[in-house]
C-alpha cells in the first residue's frame, strides 16, 4: 500500500525461532500448482528479464474483453478446479480487513462457505503477538470446515511489514530500506531483514508480506523518501537490494509482494494515491530504464506477487491508472516483463480512483485490466463484500471472461497451495 505509518505502533523487538524454509506439498496442492503452472503460461521456455535489463521475447498480444491490448494468460481447464459457485469464485479473489481486535461473524462465515481468499491485518488488528496468532487460528479454523470447496489450500494472511517506520508487527525488520540502503554491506543487510520479516510473519501464522517497496526515489525529502521506503536513487542499487530482501524472504515460506509497479519513486512528497489522484508525467524510456528496472531482478528472484499503483502513467496508458490498465497489467508488467505470478491491487479505496465509481465498479475494472486479487482494505469487512458481489454478477452475466476469470483464480490456488498452513 502506499500509506506510510498511520497506523504505526511502537515495536520491541523479539526473536523469532526459525521455521524450515521447505516442505513437503500434498498431493492436491502439486497438482493444483501444476494445472495453475500450465494455466498461465502461454508459451514454454520465454525466461523472465534478469538483472542486466535484458528483456524477454514480446508475446502476441491479446485484449481482454474491453479492447485494451494486453497479454492475457490461456484459459484454465475446468477440470482444474473443484466445482465453485460464481460467489466462491468472485470471493477467492478479494482480500478482506475488519476492524478491532476481532474478527466479525460475517467474515468468518464467508470463509467457511469458500468466499474469501484472504485477509490483511493493520496495526488496529494487532494488540500482541499471541492476540494475532489466536485470530490467524481462528481463520484457519474456518477456512478448514468441509463447506469450504478450498479447505485444502490456506488463505492468503497478509500485512505490511517493509521495515522501518511500516511495521504492523512488532519486531524485524528493524531498519528502513534508507538504512538498508546506507549500511555499511547493504546485501547482508537486505538479507537479514528479508529473513527477519518472513520469520516474524511465519511466527504468528501469516504467509504473505506486501514488501519490498522498489520504487527508485528520485530527491531528498520527496514521496518515498520521506519515510524511508526506498533503497536508493540508482536503479542497479533498488534491484539487487529488493531482490536479497526477495530471497530472504520467500526461503522463510513467507511470500514476498514487490511494490508499487510500474514505480511510485518519481512522486513528489504530497503525491499520495491514498489521498488522491497522482500522475507520474515520465517518458517512456524513464520509466523502463528507471522504475521498471528493479521488477527485472525480483521477477527473476521469483518474487509471488506484484502490487500495481493507482497512480497515471501517461506514457503507458493516458487517463487510467496503473492498476485499471491492461496496458500496464497484461503489456509491460506480463508481456514485457514476463511476470507469470499473483498480481494484486493496491487500496481499492484509494483517493485516486475517486471518478471509477463504487467498490463493486472499481473492482471489475481492476479484473478486467488483468489483476488477480483486489485489495479492500477500508478496514470494513462489507468493503469486500461489495466486491465479491459485483464480481460474482459479472461473472454469472458474462460481462467478465470466465476462462480468463479461471486462470486468475488458477495463479492464487497455486500461490496458496506453495505456501505453508
Amino acid at each position: 500500500m502506499t500509506s506510510s505509518a498511520r497506523d504505526h505502533q511502537p515495536p520491541r523487538a523479539r526473536r523469532v525461532p526459525a521455521r524450515p524454509a521447505l516442505r513437503a506439498l500434498p498431493p492436491l496442492a502439486v497438482a493444483l500448482s501444476t494445472l495453475a503452472l500450465i494455466s498461465c503460461v502461454g508459451a514454454p521456455g520465454r525466461p523472465a528479464a534478469g538483472p542486466s535489463g535484458g528483456r524477454p521475447s514480446p508475446a502476441a498480444p491479446a485484449t481482454d474483453g474491453s479492447g485494451a491490448v494486453g497479454s492475457q494468460p490461456a484459459a484454465a481447464s475446468p477440470a482444474a478446479l473443484p466445482s465453485l459457485t460464481p460467489a466462491q469464485k468472485a470471493g477467492q479473489r478479494v482480500i478482506y480487513s475488519y476492524g478491532g481486535l476481532d474478527p466479525p461473524a460475517s467474515l468468518l462465515s464467508w470463509i467457511r462457505h469458500g468466499e474469501v481468499g484472504g485477509v490483511i491485518f493493520f496495526g488496529g488488528n494487532i494488540a500482541s503477538r499471541a492476540q494475532i496468532a489466536g485470530v490467524i487460528r481462528q481463520l484457519d479454523q474456518a477456512n478448514a470446515s468441509a463447506s469450504n470447496p478450498l479447505h485444502a489450500v490456506p488463505l492468503l494472511l497478509m500485512t505490511d511489514q517493509e521495515g522501518g517506520l511500516v511495521r504492523r508487527l512488532p519486531g524485524r525488520p528493524v531498519q528502513s530500506e534508507k538504512q538498508i540502503g546506507g549500511a555499511a554491506h547493504p546485501a547482508a543487510a537486505a538479507r537479514a531483514a528479508g529473513t527477519g520479516a518472513g520469520r516474524n510473519l511465519a511466527g504468528v501464522g501469516m504467509n504473505v508480506n506486501l514488501a519490498p517497496v522498489l520504487d527508485v526515489y528520485r530527491v531528498a525529502g520527496d514521496f518515498d523518501d520521506q519515510f524511508g521506503r526506498s533503497y536508493s536513487t540508482s536503479p542497479p542499487v533498488v534491484s539487487a537490494l529488493g531482490a536479497d530482501f526477495i530471497k530472504a524472504q520467500q526461503a522463510t515460506g513467507v511470500a514476498a509482494t514487490a511494490k508499487h509497479f510500474p514505480g511510485l519513486g518519481a512522486a513528489a512528497s504530497s503525491q499520495n494515491t491514498d489521498t488522491g489522484p497522482v500522475t507520474i508525467d515520465l517518458g517512456l524510456h524513464a520509466l523502463r530504464t528507471v522504475d521498471e528496472y528493479p521488477y527485472q531482478a525480483a521477477i527473476a528472484a521469483g518474487v509471488k506477487l506484484v502490487m500495481v499503483s493507482w497512480a497515471v502513467y501517461p506514457a503507458l496508458a493516458p487517463g487510467t491508472p496503473a492498476g485499471l490498465s491492461s496496458a500496464v497489467v497484461n503489456g509491460e508488467l506480463r508481456t514485457r516483463l514476463g511476470f507469470r505470478g499473483v498480481t494484486i491491487t493496491d487500496a481499492l479505496e484509494a483517493g485516486a480512483l475517486q471518478a471509477f465509481g463504487t467498490t463493486g465498479q472499481r473492482a471489475t475494472l481492476a479484473v478486467r485490466a488483468g489483476m488477480d486479487l483486489i485489495l479492500c482494505s477500508a478496514q470494513r469487512a462489507g468493503q469486500g463484500r461489495q466486491a465479491r458481489s459485483a464480481l460474482a454478477t459479472g461473472l454469472s452475466h458474462g460481462t467478465l471472461s470466465a476462462s480468463v476469470f479461471d486462470a486468475a483464480l488458477m495463479r492464487i490456488i497455486a500461490l496458496r497451495a506453495g505456501l505453508r498452513r
